[in-house]
C-alpha cells in the first residue's frame, strides 16, 4: 500500500503571459517605424504559498505582465534582446520575490513599400511584411546573471549543385543512391549565445550582430563542396564564431529538404538533374550544437527552447 501524507515538496515553476502581441509605430516625425514582436514574460521565484496554500501575495498577475509588456513599449522597443532585458530587470527589481524568469520573443519584421518617385527611400507610413525568416530572442535572469539567445527560424536556403552525399553505411534496407551532385535545400533555425561578459559589460549591438550573423549563415552555406549537411552547418557556424567574438556558440536544427530526379524515360525524355520532386515528408533532421573550446556558463539559458539536441 502507498504511503498516507506524503511529503510533496515544489519543483521547478515559472509563470506568465504568453505570446503578448505588440505593435510600436514611432511617429516622432512623419517617417514612421514598426516593430512588431510577440513577447512571453515568465517569472520563477518564491511561489510555493500560491501553489499550496492559495496564497497570492506574490502572485504577479499574468494581465499585469501583459500590461507592463504595452507600457515599456511606450517608451521605444530598440532591439527585441534590449527589450527582454528591460522587462527582466523590471520584474526583478519591482518584486523582491521574483528571483529571476524567462523572456521570450519573435519579432516580425516589415519594410517599406516602393513607390514611384520616393527616390528609392520608399513610403513613410505604408509598409509590407518581408519573409525570410523570424526573428527571435530569449532572456532569462537568476539573481543578477542575465543570458541572451538570439536566434531566427524558417530562413530557407537552397544551393543547387557543390553538394553531394556518398561513403555512408549500406545495408538491406538502404536505398538511396550516391550522388556526387544534388540539390541541397534546408530551412535553418539557428539560435546563439553571448558571452555572459559581453551581455554584463552592455557592449553588444544585438541588431547589428543579427544583421552580421544572418549574413555570415547565408554566406557560409554558399561557400565550398558540401559532403553533407552536417558539415554546412559546421561551415556556417565557423564563420560566426570566427567574426563574432562575443558569441559563446551557436546550434542549429535544419531539416534536410530532399528533392528527387524525377524519372522522365517514360515520356521519352531525359533528365540531366533539372527537373525534381521536392518531398515535403519524411524528411532529414539535422541538430548541432558548435560551441568554442572554452565558454561562459549556460546556466538554465537553453532550458525550454525546444528542437535542438
Amino acid at each position: 500500500m502507498s504511503e498516507k501524507n506524503t511529503k510533496i515538496v515544489l519543483g521547478p515553476n515559472q509563470y506568465g503571459k504568453a505570446e503578448v502581441r505588440v505593435v510600436k509605430i514611432t511617429r516622432d516625425t512623419d517617417r514612421h517605424e514598426i516593430a512588431d514582436l510577440n513577447v512571453t514574460s515568465q517569472l520563477r521565484g518564491d511561489f510555493a504559498a500560491a501553489h499550496f496554500d492559495g496564497d497570492n501575495a506574490h502572485v504577479v498577475a499574468t494581465d499585469t505582465q501583459k500590461n507592463t509588456v504595452y507600457g515599456f513599449a511606450r517608451d521605444g522597443i530598440g532591439s527585441p534582446e534590449e527589450f527582454l532585458i528591460r522587462l527582466a530587470n523590471h520584474f526583478t527589481g519591482e518584486f523582491e520575490w521574483v528571483t529571476g524568469g524567462r523572456w521570450e520573443a519573435e519579432q516580425y519584421a516589415w519594410e517599406r513599400i516602393a513607390t514611384r518617385g520616393d527616390g528609392g527611400q520608399g513610403h513613410d507610413h505604408a509598409f509590407v511584411r518581408k519573409g525570410q525568416e523570424v526573428r527571435n530572442a530569449v532572456v532569462t535572469k537568476d539573481s543578477d546573471t542575465i543570458q541572451v539567445i538570439s536566434g531566427l527560424n524558417d530562413l530557407t536556403v537552397l544551393k543547387s549543385t557543390q553538394s553531394g552525399f556518398v561513403g555512408y553505411p549500406k545495408d538491406r534496407f538502404t536505398t538511396l543512391a550516391e550522388t556526387t551532385d544534388r540539390i541541397l535545400a534546408t530551412d535553418v533555425t539557428a539560435r546563439w549565445r553571448y558571452s555572459t561578459d559581453a551581455i554584463a559589460a552592455g557592449t553588444v549591438d544585438f541588431n547589428k550582430a543579427y544583421d552580421d550573423v544572418k549574413a555570415l549563415l547565408l554566406e557560409g552555406f554558399t561557400e565550398g563542396y558540401s559532403y553533407a549537411l552536417q558539415q554546412t552547418l559546421f561551415q556556417m557556424a565557423q564563420k560566426v564564431l570566427d567574426a563574432r567574438p562575443e558569441i559563446d556558440e551557436i546550434r542549429f536544427s535544419a531539416p534536410n529538404n530532399h528533392h528527387f530526379v524525377v524519372d522522365l524515360t517514360p515520356f521519352g525524355l531525359d533528365n540531366p538533374n533539372e527537373v525534381f520532386y521536392a518531398a515535403d515528408r519524411p524528411y532529414g533532421l539535422i541538430e548541432a550544437a558548435f560551441q568554442r573550446e572554452s565558454i561562459s556558463d549556460a546556466g538554465n539559458a537553453w532550458e525550454g527552447i525546444a528542437g535542438f539536441c
